[in-house]
């Protein structure tokens, strides 16, 4: 019997091999890991297999990582970074086995820790990998991002998931007037935006960015009392009710509490604290306020600074009232779309029109 060729020869035979052998044999021939484009230019280079797809280097990366998926361990393949794999060692009868570190649980085909992103992040993760400047469709996007290991996802439905959460970040940076990451181009094909040009429409961002952050700096010069009257305005203006200020009532350390009314149906008490910090907030800082809480109360931190790790997975915890936090970020950007504090200047563009008679 002819054995197969091997690795660093060239088949006699110019018949295609499928796309896990083609990558087989490209990665048995390289001296390191490669990255999912380059395994794809050289199967085709190579002539090893033929395609007339739009995006083989999604086929490549979804046949390597639909073969670590289903053999685990037994897979020949195994993946160092996102989107870079590499061959496992074989033992004696020739069956890949992974080399984990010491004290680390083992993977299937997976050698080393890959870091997982949001939804969002691991969309646009895909599409620098694999879209090439093209758009994919969601549940494409969705697919790629879970077997490359981007994403990890509990639900039963992560393309619903993965589709609605582009469409609110698109959405979101559009109220702001901020240039979003990523484009809608219909019949659920999302891109990337790219680069935008030096142009009116970035100059107006640019602006607009250094507008938000003077506005933070505005806050952050605030006096403490003026700064918790600010928040009850603003509270107003989102469609809070009952607004009352207690910081000087020595109220368990709220500042503010008001009623949230929603189509004049639905009544949230809130329970506010405002923390006018350059620093963190800390995990005592949401007990206290929830420790203050009233019946029926929720409660809410504001600040213009950020929450520490442990002060968000305190204000989560599954055993307590949760607590919603809101830093300095969100709550410029909370204010840029509500238009308090700052305001809109509308511009009238002129534009060439056709003069032939």
């Amino acid at each position: 019997m002819q054995s197969p060729p091997r690795f660093g020869h060239t088949l006699k035979d110019k018949k295609a091999l499928t796309i896990r052998d083609a990558a087989l044999r490209v990665l048995g021939e390289s001296k390191g890991p490669l990255h999912v484009k380059e395994i794809t230019e050289r199967i085709l280079t190579m002539g090893l297999w033929d395609t007339s797809g739009q995006t083989p280097e999604a086929s490549v990366a979804a046949a390597i990582n639909s073969d670590i998926k289903k053999r685990g361990n037994a897979s020949p393949f195994a993946r160092t970074e996102p989107g870079t794999f590499t061959l496992q060692a074989t033992n004696a009868t020739g069956e890949a086995v992974s080399d984990p570190q010491p004290g680390t649980a083992s993977e299937p085909g997976q050698l080393t820790h890959v870091k997982t992103y949001s939804f969002t992040d691991s969309a646009e993760k895909v599409l620098e990998t694999l879209g090439k400047q093209q758009p994919m469709h969601y549940r494409a996007i969705t697919q790629q991002a879970l077997e490359m290991g981007f994403l990890v996802s509990k639900g039963k439905t992560p393309e619903a998931t993965m589709y609605a959460q582009i469409l609110t970040e698109i959405k979101r940076y559009q109220r702001r007037h901020e240039h979003p990451r990523f484009v809608k181009h219909g019949n659920g094909l999302i891109g990337l935006s790219g680069e935008i040009e030096l142009s009116l429409g970035n100059q107006i961002a640019q602006h607009n960015r250094q507008t938000s952050k003077a506005l933070h700096k505005r806050l952050l010069e605030m006096e403490w009392n003026t700064f918790e009257e600010f928040v009850a305005r603003m509270l107003s203006e989102l469609g809070f009710d009952d607004i009352e200020v207690t910081s000087g009532t020595r109220d368990g350390g709220i500042d503010v509490r008001a009623t949230l009314v929603v189509g004049e149906v639905i009544r949230t008490r809130m329970a506010v604290q405002v923390k006018k910090w350059k620093n963190n907030v800390q995990s005592p800082v949401v007990q206290q306020v929830r420790g203050s809480l009233g019946s029926h109360e929720q409660g809410l931190i504001i600040t213009t600074s950020d929450f520490s790790r442990g002060a968000r997975e305190e204000a989560a915890r599954s055993d307590a009232v949760p607590v919603a936090l809101m830093n300095g970020e969100q709550l410029v950007a909370l204010l840029v779309e509500n238009e308090i504090g700052v305001r809109r200047r509308p511009h009238d563009l002129i534009e060439l029109d056709n003069i032939e008679t």
